[in-house]
């Protein structure tokens, strides 16, 4: 099956990249597009899921604007976690069928795409029961947060690269305390590849994974088929 990777190289708005991914839902609903990735980082961001506490909010509203931080509900699933630069974001806008419509199905294969690309650069990581992502012995490396509407999956999931780690000190991630976060950089150090390189491996494990036939674009590019050059010339800022 055929699918649209869309590359956006410069941090994006979490409510801009919340506002694609419903008009890009609405499209797949009608079949008015195919299957689509979003590839991405956020500007820093808090972002509390469906079942998230205010208490794993470990800062007030004034003390998180000092640093630069914002904060916002969202429909994924899942508690409380954060995105700044430096960590690669992919949200999947797939029409399922069979048994990936299984919600725990296709979160197994989101946390195996995050295994395979820890895999590429020497780093060992693995599910834990009763919790999803990707964790390694020091942290937790990948995150999961998704949503269906009628069969089409969107959020996603976060994937630790070279993060700056101090903005998950003014939460509790994911709702777990004493449970840390990591990221390739932490366990690679000047080993830890770039983000682009990340991307690049990440999407390809995906069409392997998630069976879908990528092609990628980048934002900008002006043969970006439609619907999707409307939608992102309106969004990406």
């Amino acid at each position: 099956m055929k699918a649209i990777g869309i590359v956006f190289r410069s941090p994006v708005d979490y409510a801009a990249a919340t506002a694609l991914q419903e008009q890009l839902v609405t499209a797949r609903l009608a079949d008015h597009a195919p299957d689509c990735v979003l590839f991405l980082e956020h500007r820093p961001v808090i972002t509390l899921g469906v079942s998230a506490k205010t208490g794993h909010v470990l800062l007030g509203p004034a003390a998180l604007a000092s640093r630069g931080i914002g904060m916002t509900t969202t429909s994924r699933g899942g508690d409380v976690t954060y995105h700044a630069p430096g960590q690669l974001v992919v949200y999947p806008i797939l029409r399922l069928a069979g048994s990936k419509t299984d919600v725990h199905a296709y979160v197994a294969g989101l946390e195996e795409l995050a295994i395979q690309t820890a895999a590429a650069y020497g780093v060992s990581a693995y599910r834990r029961r009763g919790l999803t992502g990707a964790w390694t012995d020091v942290g937790k490396l990948a995150a999961i947060g998704v949503r269906f509407r009628r069969g089409v999956c969107f959020h996603g999931m976060s994937f630790n690269v070279n993060v700056d780690l101090a903005g998950f000190e003014t939460i509790v991630p994911c709702g777990l305390h004493g449970l840390p976060v990591t990221s390739l950089k932490a366990l690679l150090g000047t080993a830890c590849p770039p983000l682009a390189d990340v991307r690049t491996r990440l999407a390809g494990l995906f069409g392997e994974i998630m069976q879908r036939e990528l092609t990628v674009f980048a934002a900008a590019d002006p043969n970006l088929p439609e619907p999707f050059a409307g939608l992102v010339a309106r969004e990406k800022e």
